[in-house]
């Protein structure tokens, strides 16, 4: 048989099939992972030679859905697969973050990992496969890697949890997590939840971990069965052992004293250390500093990396002074732009993000048009990370995938308080930038984003705050960190981030960076997050206790109306003549929606008058008529044996010249013109025809003595006159 495979079940019976050796074999690795009718093929490969004073691993991931996949046709004019999409980069994201912490220190060669999904089945949602198939790649082949990872999704659905559910069940999930972790430890993990308590959490970290467990023993059996148990050997660094320890001894002490002073500015800080770099620099010859400045550079940072870490273990103080669960100063400000519908500031330490929100009708949904995922969403929330928010000189360019990244996670935390669409018909957009950073923009954002809702007017349930969580650990010691620093986050062994009500978590977000990872220590991480998150919110509070009573003025008011479903065509008119005639004369936005047997219109105007002006042009649209009731009509054709009016938009009726006066009518044109106003009254509908017969006479008084004309008895028409002839012809 072509290939090798290894096939395991799940603890529910369901299986997971690992295949290679048989697509793409001259990359490096790669694997197919089948679960049902999905199908994830993933490539790796690794160059042999790295470049010239690369210290770090250039690692590249991408994760692609095949539209085929699912026998559809790409949208756009080309019909083919084009850029990466927000959800397949979100994709990437967490293979990218499961993967990259477990490459060896010292590897620094190029790589490329490639994941596409070639069949595609809805009952097994690709996203918590794709990491287990990029690992699979890996753990077929030749490169260095501490693995194997995998991971799994876990929800909690009617009060149990479960791994991988399908697409409908996890519309009904109270929690639902992406956890990817070795055998040992838990690396990554990015969820929402509909306010879960710290407790539940862990417990779904410890049932999915469980499940992960079964993932990593199967590669560890394929890598055997493959013959890649041996990796290639490298040597990406050169060294001077000798330099290594002059410069720790020289530096370390220094290092671990400037970080002791609590500097409060970042700058000010980078400048410290740098000045301790340079000081040793001037202790070497000008020659021996040239030629090994690279390698300075590289040893510096670890000897400052060790010093600050020691520092807060043996202190229990952070570098900029604060205790372990301190969080930095905070302030907020509300409608600090006066045209946006809703804005807010939200600063804490050097950190600081600027929101807008704006409110939009049907016609600004986003429109999802994915291989696997179709559909419209009415939450976007968009986050901007220039340059000059680091101080930095940076070219702009299209979005980040750390931006895509920071904004989907902030999205995710508030989304589960919005108020449904039947108390907001909006379309909410939210838009964060941040002006500083200096840790935890990502929470900034959540913070601001809420507090921009709340201005605009948006009921939300309640409000939400964000807090990021730092560790570190040596040799058994460890310090859990609230509200990290950037440089804390660098230098740290995890990157927590927790977001929640006063009633539980609504979001996370956890990387690890570190070998091990206790139960204890993430119990801890969340206990403190908690005690930020209740600090934080109670400063969202005081800046705006409720979201406002009502929308600001120049906020476009929406109106929403149920119409039978067979009067939509009507309400749209031929070629989209009648709504399009409306919206102009009212100076309205409509939009009209299916919903089973019935037709949703939504109308949206800044203006109250065109809103009145619209409902009523449609409420005439759908009325009824009915015989016996009186209607303000308006002439729109005249004709010698009366007149057509239109007593209800798109419906005529006939004005007989006899129902016009009780006074005998000669000449319509003498008494009526087009664009009259006239009020009448439906007096009959024909059965067979469904004509309308309308009369104004009856509404007005009738003259003493009238007698009702006869009708005239129509002359005999003219022409020779017949005779019979009965005379007999013989």
């Amino acid at each position: 048989m072509l290939g090798t495979k290894k096939v395991f079940k799940l603890e529910d019976g369901r299986e997971i099939e690992i295949e290679t050796g048989k697509l793409a074999k001259q990359a490096d690795g790669s694997a197919v992972v089948r679960m049902g009718d999905t199908m994830i093929l993933a490539t790796v490969c690794a160059k042999k030679e790295v470049g010239e004073n690369v210290d770090f691993m250039p690692l590249t991931v991408d994760y692609q859905e095949k539209y085929a996949s699912m026998g559809r046709f790409p949208g756009g004019f080309f019909k083919r697969e084009a850029r990466p999409s927000e959800y397949e980069i979100l994709i990437a994201r967490l293979i990218d973050r499961a993967l990259r912490p477990l490459f060896p220190d010292d590897f620094h060669a190029e790589v490329q990992v490639q994941v596409t999904l070639i069949s595609g089945d809805r009952n097994n949602p690709p996203d918590a496969l794709a990491a287990l198939a990029a690992s699979s790649a890996l753990a077929v082949s030749d490169i260095p890697f501490n693995g194997p990872v995998s991971e799994c999704r876990v929800a909690l659905i009617d009060n149990e949890f479960v791994i991988n559910p399908d697409y409908e069940q996890m519309e009904r999930a109270e929690l639902d997590l992406i956890v990817a972790a070795t055998y040992d430890n838990i690396m990554m993990v990015e969820g929402e939840m509909k306010e879960v308590s710290e407790d539940t959490m862990l417990e779904a970290l410890k049932t999915a971990h469980s499940s992960i467990k079964i993932h990593c023993q199967a590669l560890n059996e394929l890598t055997e069965m493959v013959g890649k148990t041996q990796k290639r050997e490298y040597c990406h660094e050169e060294n001077d052992p000798e330099l290594k320890a002059k410069l720790h001894d020289a530096v370390y002490q220094k290092c671990y004293d400037f970080a002791h002073q609590g500097i409060k500015s970042k700058s000010a800080r980078s400048e410290g250390f740098d000045a301790i770099k340079q000081e040793f620099i001037a202790t070497l010859s000008e020659e021996e500093a040239e030629e090994k400045a690279f390698m300075i550079d590289r040893y510096f940072h670890d000897t400052e990396k060790e010093a600050m870490r020691d520092m807060v273990l043996q202190e229990r103080v952070r570098l900029d002074g604060r205790q372990l669960n301190e969080i930095r100063p905070i302030w907020a400000e509300v409608n600090y732009l006066p045209s946006p519908h809703g804005s807010a500031i939200f600063t804490r330490g050097e950190t600081q993000s600027l929101s807008t929100c704006t409110l939009g009708t049907k016609l600004d949904e986003q429109i999802i048009d994915g291989a696997m995922i179709e559909g419209k969403n009415r939450f976007i929330l968009h986050y901007n990370f220039p340059g000059f928010a680091t101080g930095e000189v940076k070219r702009a360019g299209s979005t980040s995938r750390r931006e895509i990244g920071h904004g989907n996670l902030a999205m995710r935390a508030l989304k589960q308080v919005l108020p449904s669409e039947e108390e907001c018909p909006y379309t909410i957009r939210l838009v964060s930038d941040i002006l500083e950073s200096n840790g935890s923009s990502s929470m900034a954002t959540v913070c601001a984003g809420c507090l921009a809702l709340m201005d605009a007017g948006v009921k939300i349930r309640k409000p939400v705050s964000g807090i990021a969580m730092g560790l570190i650990e040596k040799n058994g010691n460890w310090a859990v960190l609230s509200d990290i620093l950037g440089d804390e986050d660098h230098l740290g062994d995890m990157d927590f981030k927790v977001t929640g009500t006063r009633d539980g978590i609504t979001a996370c977000q956890m990387d690890i960076k570190c070998d091990g990872l206790s139960y204890d220590i993430l119990a801890k991480a969340l206990a403190q997050a908690k005690e930020g998150r209740m600090h934080i919110l109670n400063i969202i509070e005081q800046t705006i206790p409720a979201p406002r009573e009502d929308y600001k003025p120049h906020v476009p008011r929406i109106t929403k109306m149920m119409v039978a479903k067979e009067f939509i065509g009507a309400i749209i008119g031929p070629q989209g003549k009648i709504i399009q005639e409306i919206q102009k004369d009212t100076n309205t936005i409509i939009t009209i929606e299916e919903a089973g047997d019935q037709g949703i219109v939504e109308i949206a105007s800044a203006n109250k008058e065109g809103i009145e002006a619209a409902v009523k042009r449609i409420k005439g649209i759908v009325a009824v008529p009915e015989v016996g009731e009186v209607y303000e009509g308006t002439v729109k054709n005249l004709q010698p044996f009366g007149a057509f009016v239109e007593f209800l938009p798109s419906k005529d009726g006939l004005l007989h010249v006899s129902e016009i006066s009780w006074n005998r009518v000669e000449n319509v044109e003498d008494v009526l013109k087009e664009g009259d106003h006239i009020t009448v009254k439906l007096i009959d509908i024909d059965k067979k025809t469904g004509k309308f017969k309308l009369s104004h006479r009856v509404l007005t008084p009738k003259p003493e003595g009238y007698v009702e004309p006869k009708p005239q008895r129509p002359a005999r028409p003219q022409g020779p006159r017949h005779h019979n002839n009965h005379r007999s012809n013989d």
